[in-house]
């Protein structure tokens, strides 16, 4: 089941159902015209952030915001690691148990939203923690090879003054 999140409504999508589409490409107009229950579309890519699941998207001349979900998304977010994604500025704590395979700030160190923090194994799975906010790291309480818990402390943040 795919998950389809569109200008923040959210639709659900089988396999199945995408391959019953009618889709064709046109590489001249760089678009598709897709027909769905007897109903012409055409969809041309408008944005792309380099997220390939998430899209910006003109369709029939109206521009729509695509985020995709797959099966793995889905799992990653029922094991809580979108608590980590919603975050505001302050400490970082393991969205799910793991071994931390790498920490790469220190303490004073200076931290933009976006920055890679640490990188936590969780189900053979690598999981890149991100600053969520600018910020200066107070300390970091565990080091690579730690094992954590849920919602453990791995490292203080305080906000930017």
């Amino acid at each position: 089941m795919l998950k389809a999140n569109i200008n923040d409504q959210s639709l659900d999508y089988t396999q199945e159902q995408i391959d019953q589409l009618d889709m064709i490409y046109d590489a001249n107009g760089n678009q598709y015209h897709i027909l769905k229950d007897g109903k012409s579309y055409k969809a041309q890519l408008s944005y792309n952030n380099n997220n390939p699941k998430e899209i910006t998207i003109l369709l029939n001349g109206t521009e729509h915001t695509v985020t995709i979900k797959d099966t793995v998304d889905q799992m990653v977010d029922k094991m809580g690691l979108s608590v980590v994604e919603d975050a505001t500025a302050g400490d970082i704590l393991a969205p799910m148990p793991g071994l931390i395979l790498d920490i790469m700030v220190s303490a004073g160190d200076f931290i933009s939203k976006g920055d890679s923090l640490l990188i936590l194994e969780a189900m053979k799975m690598e999981n890149v923690i991100k600053a969520e906010a600018d910020g200066i790291v107070k300390s970091v309480c565990l080091a690579k090879g730690d094992s954590v818990e849920k919602y453990q402390l791995i490292i203080e943040i305080e906000a930017d003054a």
